[in-house]
């Protein structure tokens, strides 16, 4: 049906007729009001306008900024399309319906996403910016963020010390990509749209770890060495955390100290949950605490390094794999206020063991007891202990623990 956009008598859109207000009393025939979406055919499209017949009844014009269409259904119209738009005015001052792409496209445009979340779909997400906190992308023709806490270990910023420059750094260097994404909360009325990257990814990972379970060994690449650990990379692109506790049996303050990106390891499945796969270097070696007994005994004299102190003792290395505790109270017959009056880090001295505890990895070390007491020293011996044992557990309190002789605590 041809209809001219010049407003004759004859050409009246039949629903401004007194025909079209007879049948829409009757209810033969439905007149468009504010707000209303309605479906159309396209007439024709320039650069600024498209025109659409609204079912014979009525002519429309889209123009200006409402021709952009979140959901991007619009974006290449040809003349003879089936549209529909948002009803912004009855008559404009062309005498013809006034409507929008961008209100009806926007509705469509958040359904969607409502319904990708629903049905728990993987989409594709453009990275387009990034700041501290994550990432800015787009689904479709709607922004969106992407938390760092929602992103894969394959690309969550690991930056010593939590450097948040740093960080930024690194994000931004994913603008441009794009991610497979899970939508996990749609909010229209706010235009808050949150994806996750880490959920799409255990879908996409559900086949590949059923392979596994608790307890199999893996063979793997060292992928990342942070503070509290190392990432192994093994199977068909799965990653675990080695934790720092995990990674040998003696005590480790920097995990680089032992292990570098590149390397090639063996671990242990420990747990499996999710996307988040713990592993254990250590339990595929020997525990020298085992053969401990038969190298130190109660009451022998050895020699020990100092590694590290706290506020209830100095932890001290006797060889590679056996670590003791002096504590604080074991350091002198005088009254020790800190460790560091005693002992420094780094220097070798002569320690006397007071208990070997191999199942809990606990060996006790005493300085005081190879040193000669004086008669005076000797009478202020209960007291110098009582006030130690005080100090003790005010610090075991401090540290929401007891103070314990174990080298690994």
């Amino acid at each position: 049906m041809a209809i001219s956009l010049q407003k004759t008598k004859e050409e009246t859109p039949i629903a401004q007729t007194e025909m079209g207000k007879l049948l829409e009393e009757q209810g033969l025939l439905k007149i468009p009001q504010m707000g209303d979406i309605v479906d159309g055919e396209v007439l024709s499209v320039s650069k600024n306008e498209v025109h659409v017949d609204i079912e014979g009844l009525n002519t429309g014009m889209v123009r200006g900024r409402e021709l952009f269409d979140e959901s991007g259904e619009y974006t290449d119209l040809k003349v003879g399309e089936k549209v529909q738009a948002t009803v912004m005015e009855l008559e404009n001052e062309k005498g013809v319906l006034e409507l929008s792409f961008r209100q009806a496209g926007h509705k469509k445009a958040w359904d969607r996403l409502t319904a990708l979340m629903e049905e728990e779909s993987i989409v594709e997400a453009e990275i387009v910016e990034a700041n501290r906190g994550g990432l800015m992308i787009k689904v479709g023709r709607v922004m969106g963020f992407l938390p760092v806490s929602q992103l894969t270990v394959e690309h969550y910023p690991r930056v010593e010390g939590g450097d948040k420059d740093k960080i930024l750094e690194r994000l931004q260097r994913f603008i441009g990509s794009a991610f497979k994404v899970r939508v996990i909360d749609v909010e229209e009325s706010d235009e808050k749209l949150i994806v996750s990257e880490k959920q799409a990814w255990e879908e996409k990972q559900k086949e590949a770890l059923q392979q596994y379970k608790v307890g199999n060994e893996v063979e793997g690449k060292v992928t990342g060495v942070v503070d509290f650990g190392a990432f192994v990379e093994f199977g068909e692109g799965l990653e675990g955390l080695v934790h720092i506790s995990e990674l040998a049996w003696q005590r480790i303050d920097d995990p680089r100290t032992i292990i570098n990106v590149g390397d090639e390891v063996k671990a242990r499945i420990i747990s499996l949950d999710q996307s988040r796969i713990s592993l254990s270097m250590k339990q595929l070696m020997d525990d020298p605490w085992k053969e401990a007994m038969k190298r130190y005994t109660v009451g022998q004299v050895v020699e020990g390094k100092v590694l590290k102190l706290n506020p209830f003792g100095a932890f001290v290395e006797l060889d590679e794999d056996i670590h003791g505790l002096a504590h604080i109270s074991e350091l002198s017959h005088k009254l020790v206020h800190h460790p560091g009056e005693i002992v420094k880090e780094g220097e070798t001295k002569k320690f006397k063991i007071l208990s070997i505890d191999p199942s809990h990895h606990r060996l006790g070390l005493s300085l005081k007891a190879l040193e000669k007491k004086s008669g005076e020293e000797k009478d202020k011996a209960k007291e110098a202990t009582e006030s130690a044992a005080s100090a003790e557990t005010v610090a075991g309190a401090e540290a929401g623990k007891e103070p314990s002789e174990s080298s690994q605590e």
